[in-house]
């Protein structure tokens, strides 16, 4: 697996532990931001771009902790 291959499954991981948190927590928040997190509450690979780059940030923050304990 190259650097970007890793980089996109890391960032479908984030996406599926931030899926599994926003349900958890849904019954907390308003009727409003339930219904904005529910839009994405589907699988990282039909995210628009825009909204997958969120979970990049994250991957790309464990890929250089990663990075540096080698």
């Amino acid at each position: 697996m190259n650097e970007e291959e890793l980089l996109e499954r890391l960032a479908e991981v984030e996406h599926e532990q931030w899926m599994y948190w926003s349900k958890a927590s849904a019954g907390e928040v308003s009727v409003e931001c339930r219904a904005r997190w529910s839009r994405w509450w589907i699988p990282y690979a039909e995210l628009p771009e825009e909204e997958k780059e969120k979970d990049r940030v994250f991957a790309r923050k464990a890929l250089a902790v990663m990075r540096a304990t080698k």
